[in-house]
């Protein structure tokens, strides 16, 4: 049986919990500069790189280093792609109708309400949600089946996510569908490429980092588990949605096309129309 330093998985756990502390705080305090909370939403793919990072640096002579390096560099990708991907979509935007509704229903002072329910909370996800990352460093087993069936996946989901994202900027950025609803390429077969596709970057990261005992694979299945729940029904999937639910267009969308998992489109019944 394979058995994870303890000692070594305490300092790495502690040292990610405050590089995700870190990077939040920096967060909070620009976007209190500026009066844009939709920072934290940058903050948050910034935040796993940096759990990331802490945690390859801190293994060294723990876990096997092609297994630490792999998975170290995958979750940096991931979260240097999606922080870099959303601050150039917010440039030049105002704030978030997210956190704006959220704010103006705050008791209390608003700012310390920012802190705790947007960045610390956020923080505190980040750490929980990367605790595949944080455990899989120290794991001195090699890579198997398991761990290469993890990287498709994960390959998978970085690609679905990243055409999805650059699909629905090409076709915001044509004047001609302004108002429209995007429901081309991929957006044809799934409502949200770019959850699905994280969806199947975390999913893949679990099998990649950990799956290699079922010890450590129980012991972090909650990271990938609560990452899906909050991109299907938390501040994901559903917000957007109701969000999206009076646009002209989106209802018949929503009827032919898939919630989340990708499919082909239904096809939709022409109406009949009387004789």
């Amino acid at each position: 049986m394979t058995v994870v330093d303890t000692g070594a998985l305490a300092g790495v756990t502690a040292a990610s919990a405050g590089a995700a502390l870190a990077v939040m705080l920096v967060a909070f305090a620009v976007g209190t500069a500026k009066g844009l909370h939709r920072i934290v939403d940058v903050a948050w793919g910034v935040a796993f790189a940096a759990v990331a990072v802490v945690a390859w640096s801190l293994s060294a002579g723990h876990g096997d280093d092609v297994r630490r390096t792999v998975v170290a560099l995958a979750t940096v990708l991931w979260g240097l792609r999606l922080a870099v991907h959303i601050a150039r979509r917010g440039r030049g935007h105002g704030e978030d109708p997210r956190y704006a509704r959220m704010l103006a229903r705050a008791r209390g002072n608003p700012t310390l309400y920012a802190l705790r329910t947007v960045y610390l909370l956020q923080g505190g996800l980040v750490w929980l949600v990367s605790l595949p990352v944080q455990v899989g460093v120290l794991l001195p087993d090699p890579l198997g089946a398991t761990a290469y069936l993890g990287l498709a996946v994960w390959a998978t989901g970085l690609a679905f996510e990243g055409l999805g994202d650059r699909q629905l900027a090409r076709f915001k950025a044509d004047p001609a569908n302004r108002g429209r609803v995007m429901d081309q390429g991929l957006w044809s077969w799934t409502r949200h490429p770019n959850y699905f596709g994280d969806f199947c970057v975390w999913w893949g990261l679990y099998l990649t980092a950990v799956c290699a005992t079922w010890q450590t694979a129980l012991l972090t299945l909650v990271s990938p588990l609560v990452m899906s729940a909050l991109l299907i029904w938390g501040s994901g999937k559903r917000l957007l949605e109701a969000h999206m639910a009076d646009r002209p267009g989106y209802a018949a969308y929503r009827a032919r096309t898939s919630g989340f998992f990708p499919r082909p489109p239904r096809r939709t019944k022409p109406a009949r129309t009387g004789s």
